[in-house]
């Protein structure tokens, strides 16, 4: 089993409605995308995927938060609090019906960074 990591960045902003406490409060993170990719059939050249194909899916996927206000982007905007988990949920989900997944390659995970020192992962299972 082989395993990719690929990471990109984005700026927005949110709030966590309801909160108890100052992140119920709009305020802003740059957030910081890693997604973990498995396969174990590689192609001719010997790769499971080209690095630059992950890159530029997992970049379609978060340029629609980059410099926003993710409570006014769906599914924020309909009910869904903009937390780091479920950012990482729709990431992977938008992510992983890209067609950059070749052969019996797959998403196995994404980490969504709040801060340096504060992230979560989703995985499918």
């Amino acid at each position: 089993m082989y395993t990719l990591k690929v990471e990109g960045a984005f700026e927005a902003a949110h709030r966590v409605v309801n909160y108890p406490g100052k992140c119920d409060r709009l305020h802003g993170h740059n957030w910081k995308v890693e997604a973990l990719v498995k396969g174990t059939e590689l192609d001719e050249l010997g790769m499971l995927v080209d690095f630059k194909v992950i890159k530029n899916a997992l970049k379609d996927t978060l340029d629609r938060f980059d410099h926003r206000f993710l409570n006014e982007l769906k599914p924020f905007s309909e009910g869904v609090n903009p937390t780091a988990e479920n950012l990482a949920r729709i990431i992977f989900e938008e992510l992983a019906s890209s067609k950059a997944f070749v052969r019996d390659s797959h998403l196995h995970a994404i980490t969504v960074y709040e801060t340096p020192n504060s992230s979560v992962t989703y995985t499918k299972d």
